[in-house]
């Protein structure tokens, strides 16, 4: 039986943060060494906004150009890897797991905020969520700093 592993896509979704920023180099390094292309997505969740009514209760819309933009310029630091670049709108769970499987995605490396306790509980987790429903292998990553954290524990 062979187990060898094939990676045509590797999905990075990014919120442009820090610890996101960490776990970029992982999904690079294996869609190079895999020869995979690289689907960087960014979802962006709209932001309810409630009137005195349910009739006035509407979206906010964020701003796409701002959004397009960040995620052109987000730096993969390989030209070598194929990456294409894409910003979904709606829940972020949902969109990343839909995404991928819309794809047919091999792999999917995000970072977690590494929440425990009360912020866990309340916040939920986007990574958690997304580990239990796709239908592929979720390689998920705490920066360093929260690793050797007492909190991240």
């Amino acid at each position: 039986m062979n187990h060898s592993m094939r990676l045509t896509k590797v999905v990075f979704p990014t919120d442009f943060s820090a610890l996101s920023r960490d776990a970029l180099p992982y999904a690079v390094s294996m869609a190079r060494d895999f020869g995979a292309k690289l689907l960087l997505v960014h979802v962006e969740e709209p932001i309810p906004l409630l009137g005195p009514t349910e009739a006035t209760y509407a979206f906010i819309e964020p701003d796409h150009a701002a959004l397009r933009k960040q995620l052109a310029d987000f730096p993969i630091g390989d030209t070598s890897v194929a990456c294409e670049r894409h910003l979904l709108l709606g829940g972020a769970a949902d969109m990343i797991v839909g995404f991928a499987a819309a794809e047919q995605a091999d792999l999917i490396v995000m970072a977690t905020h590494g929440r425990s306790g009360l912020s866990h509980l309340l916040m939920g987790s986007v990574a958690e969520a997304v580990v239990r429903r796709a239908h592929c292998p979720v390689l998920t990553l705490k920066s360093a700093a929260m690793a050797h954290s007492p909190a991240a524990d």
